[in-house]
């Protein structure tokens, strides 16, 4: 089972570690403003969309092999489907906008 674990970081970006049971792994992601948007995913909120996007990442590699520092924008550059796969990891209510607690 892998915990993906989200946190706001205090430079605006998000502290996200992954724990595998074999290993944790810890990285900074920054979401450019809108993003969810440009993927066609309206408003949902940036912590969400960053526990997706790594859900989507550790099914194609080993949470060792994820960059340490990067923007989500760059995912499409190592994995051309991720703008149209990424909301199959969002729940369902979250993209109709009734999640209260992420």
């Amino acid at each position: 089972m892998v915990a993906i674990l989200v946190s706001k970081g205090t430079s605006g970006g998000f502290t996200v570690k992954v724990n595998d049971e074999r290993v944790e792994t810890s990285h900074v992601v920054n979401v450019p403003q809108g993003f969810a948007a440009t993927l066609g995913l309206g408003e949902v909120p940036d912590e969400e969309l960053v526990r997706a996007s790594f859900a989507f990442l550790l099914e194609r590699e080993p949470p060792t092999s994820v960059l340490p520092r990067f923007s989500l924008d760059v995912i499409s550059r190592y994995f051309p489907e991720y703008p149209r796969e990424v909301g199959k990891y969002i729940g369902p209510d979250v993209k109709d906008g009734r999640s209260g607690n992420l």
